[in-house]
């Protein structure tokens, strides 16, 4: 009786049962509905072939698409004092850190890393939306002054890659003072004649537009990238008028006056080798 219990019955139900398949398996095209195998859009650089929608990309890949042969050394940041307004809602902030953390396996929103591009040394700031919106808290405000002031002091340009919804709200106007100080790392750097680029990606909206994001000496936004202030349904809402199509998009940023150029991501690490080059940061 043993044997049918233990042996026999696990292997009919394994046969009957529906396999479990992954919720990461297969990606869908948030504009064509286009079903894209995993490992197929990560080699493509979360780009979707077909319709060229450009996803997310988690920020350590990025890393490794930018730099020569994908070697990087990250940059340790000190540590800042978690959760120090005793913020909750619905649910403690403390708790959503770790959530955050254990799910992204980053500290915060914000990973530094030097490496070279190009061939020569740059430092490389790349925000992820996946950390609680990319928001911009004190940790995240921490490690982009670390990364101006490293920058300043071994005399290295900078590259900047931008996604968030903006200020991280549970930690109120200890996050807006990250605007003035970030504006004032940027500002440093200007003054020692080190180039400084901007990479908007999709979205780049709030504070963090408000600050160091629009303060690049060139700004290059991915197709497609949602770029503003507050949301299009909030101005909207505000103004109580239809918005022009595209609004807030980077093409029609482009086309105002706002960036200097949309490249595609397969093609921004050669830009961004051509503008140094131009800059005269790689000899």
């Amino acid at each position: 009786m043993n044997w049918i219990n233990n042996v026999v019955r696990p292997k009919i139900q394994g046969i009957l049962s529906k396999r479990d398949t992954p919720n990461n398996l297969w990606i869908k095209c948030p504009e064509t509905g286009q079903m894209v195998f995993h490992s197929d859009l990560e080699e493509n650089q979360w780009v979707i072939p077909g319709s060229e929608y450009h996803m997310k990309i988690p920020a350590k890949k990025r890393l490794e698409f930018f730099y020569d042969k994908g070697d990087f050394e990250l940059i340790e940041t000190k540590e800042i004092k978690l959760d120090p307004l005793k913020f909750k809602d619905e649910k403690r902030y403390i708790d959503r850190i770790k959530d955050a953390r254990k799910k992204t396996g980053m500290d915060d929103a914000v990973i530094i890393a030097r490496g070279l591009l190009g061939g020569h040394p740059t430092i490389c700031i790349v925000q992820d939306f996946s950390f609680m919106g990319g928001s911009l808290g004190m940790a995240a405000g921490e490690a982009i002054i670390n990364a101006m002031s490293t920058a300043v002091k071994n005399k290295m340009p900078v590259v900047l890659f931008s996604a968030a919804g903006g200020a991280r709200m549970q930690e109120g106007i200890l996050s807006l003072m990250q605007m003035p100080r970030t504006t004032v790392a940027v500002q440093q750097l200007n003054d020692s004649g080190l180039p400084y680029i901007v990479v908007l990606t999709n979205p780049t909206t709030g504070g963090v537009t408000a600050s160091y994001a629009m303060l690049g000496d060139v700004h290059i936004a991915e197709p497609g990238a949602l770029i503003g202030f507050a949301g299009p349904r909030v101005i909207e809402q505000t103004i109580k008028e239809k918005l022009p199509d595209g609004f807030q998009r980077a093409e029609y940023l482009l086309e105002h006056g706002m960036i200097d150029m949309v490249v595609h991501r397969h093609e921004l690490r050669d830009k961004l080798i051509t503008i140094f080059s131009h800059l005269n940061v790689l000899k």
